[in-house]
């Protein structure tokens, strides 16, 4: 049976890097957990244990249920009902095939449900998936925005919202408007505080949103009246339960069509603030942005690897004079051309995501006591690196 994960040993060879020793140490702060929870790694060994088994059951879903599934969902796509985003059918499959399997909230700390893995190891989940569909993968690895409201928000809000989507429920990051794509400091959605209401209220259309419809979304909005530039905009949290917001339109695009792309009206949404007003894009968005920018380069690598197997499959099995084609050397070159540059790109993506390991999980560490002298260093290296 054929496994995303076991089927190829380069994962386990990145998986033993020498820097995993540190990053283990510091994510399980000396596995002080071991005598609270019962999944808790006791040591390293068994921390990387704990790590490779969640990648092998990734490794057999995404063989086995995504990618069967994968070109029903693009043909299908999702659809507009109502005003409501509704996935293609064997979409629901897969969300709830990875919920009950428990790969939501797999960097969350388990005080809130999640399995506390490092960046790399969840960054490895991330290519399986989008090696099988990256329409889902699209879907699925939206869940970390999750760590901008865990490193942002308060207490309370961790509390509230942490624990549903380790639960599997959807996030989505709403960004872009018409008139503000890449220039974000354009942005325009209006957020006014009610008194009344006592939350703030979000007004306006945001257009191009990755998985639009979600259960929770972080939003980007202007707070201070009369700004027009990144000063005046402030990240908040809306939760679908609460109503106020429709879709409008699902785009039409070439690719990827399990992945649903939406325009979405917000008519009073009422929404919760996270962290500080005048912060939302000169920080938290930016800290949101890093962290999909590793999710994206985890499913080009996945990509990557798919088109390399069929390349490969068809080079096998193609013949012409009576030999297979990867016999040729143009065509065995091509081969190794492709293959070279996918372990290349493999290599940067861990070797990155390595580096965020040690300096955010330092940064957090900072939050709870004061870092020594040589802890402060090696985050500084960490975070320039």
């Amino acid at each position: 049976m054929a496994n995303y994960y076991t089927d190829h040993p380069e994962f386990e060879f990145h998986l033993n890097h020498p820097l995993m020793k540190r990053i283990v140490e510091l994510k399980e702060r000396n596995f002080a957990d071991k005598d609270e929870y019962a999944d808790a790694p006791v040591d390293y060994q068994d921390a990387l244990e704990n790590y490779k088994k969640v990648l092998e059951i990734t490794g057999d879903i995404a063989a086995n249920v995504l990618e069967p599934n994968s070109e029903e969902v693009d043909q299908e796509g999702p659809h507009l009902v109502d005003g409501r985003m509704h996935y293609a059918s064997k979409t629901y499959e897969n969300l709830d095939v990875t919920r009950k399997a428990g790969l939501w909230g797999l960097s969350m700390p388990r005080r809130y449900g999640g399995l506390n893995m490092p960046v790399t190891p969840y960054s490895m989940a991330s290519e399986i998936v989008a090696a099988a569909d990256a329409g889902f993968q699209n879907i699925w690895s939206l869940q970390d925005c999750i760590e901008t409201l865990y490193e942002f928000g308060s207490e309370e809000q961790r509390q509230k919202y942490i624990p549903r989507v380790c639960a599997g429920e959807t996030m989505s990051m709403d960004l872009t408007e018409p008139d503000a794509g890449s220039d974000l400091q354009r942005v325009m959605l209006k957020a006014t505080y009610s008194e009344e209401e006592g939350c703030w209220l979000l007004n306006g259309v945001k257009r191009f949103i990755t998985n639009g419809d979600s259960d929770i979304h972080l939003v980007l909005a202007r707070s201070e009246a009369g700004t027009h530039d990144g000063r005046g905009l402030s990240m908040f949290i809306y939760d679908k339960r609460q109503g106020g917001v429709t879709v409008r339109h699902i785009e039409n695009k070439l690719g990827i069509h399990g992945s649903p792309t939406c325009e979405l009206v917000y008519k009073n949404a009422k929404a919760e603030l996270c962290g500080n007003t005048r912060l939302g894009l000169i920080k938290y968005v930016m800290a949101l942005m890093n962290g999909a920018r590793l999710g994206i380069a985890a499913q080009s690598v996945g990509v990557s690897q798919a088109a390399y197997n069929e390349a490969l499959a068809y080079a096998k099995e193609r013949k012409q004079f009576d030999k297979a084609i990867i016999n040729f050397p143009a065509v065995y070159d091509m081969l190794s051309r492709m293959k070279a540059k996918l372990d290349a790109g493999r290599s940067i993506l861990y070797q990155t995501a390595r580096y965020v390991d040690l300096y955010k999980t330092l940064e957090d560490i900072s939050k709870e006591r004061k870092l020594t002298p040589e802890e402060r260093q090696e985050m500084k290296k960490y975070t320039r690196l």
